[in-house]
């Protein structure tokens, strides 16, 4: 049974880590996210993500903390695909609510496989 669980070890918390991954990632646009995803070739065979849902667009928290919770579920249970395209990278992925609707799951679930596909793709 693959692991589904979302461990502290793989949410992105180092300040240099998100510095780099803004600063020289690859990104992109898949409605409501924006994402942004940084890899370079290493033995350690690890991803970091972070999820991000900006006040500048949900002022209310539990808003905010609703959309996160469905991200971060989303992300749970389809990053297996990330694990199969067989690579043994260090990935650091960014995931940046950008509509300013509350969406429900469904349509969250599918914008995160569509993203981690097409990662998975680029590398």
């Amino acid at each position: 049974m693959p692991d589904r669980s979302l461990p502290r070890t793989e949410r992105l918390r180092s300040l240099g880590a998100v510095r780099r991954l803004f600063e020289s990632g690859h990104g992109g646009f898949v409605f409501p996210f924006r994402y942004v995803w940084y890899a370079e070739a290493d033995a350690a065979d690890t991803t970091e993500v972070l999820f991000s849902v900006p006040k500048k667009f949900h002022k209310r928290a539990n808003k905010r903390n609703l959309l996160r919770r469905r991200t971060k579920e989303a992300y749970r249970l389809q990053k297996g695909i990330l694990a199969r395209s067989g690579r043994s990278t260090n990935l650091d992925i960014a995931l940046i609510y950008s509509s300013k609707e509350v969406l429900p799951y469904k349509h969250i679930e599918h914008a995160v496989r569509r993203i981690l596909e097409a990662v998975a793709g680029r590398l």
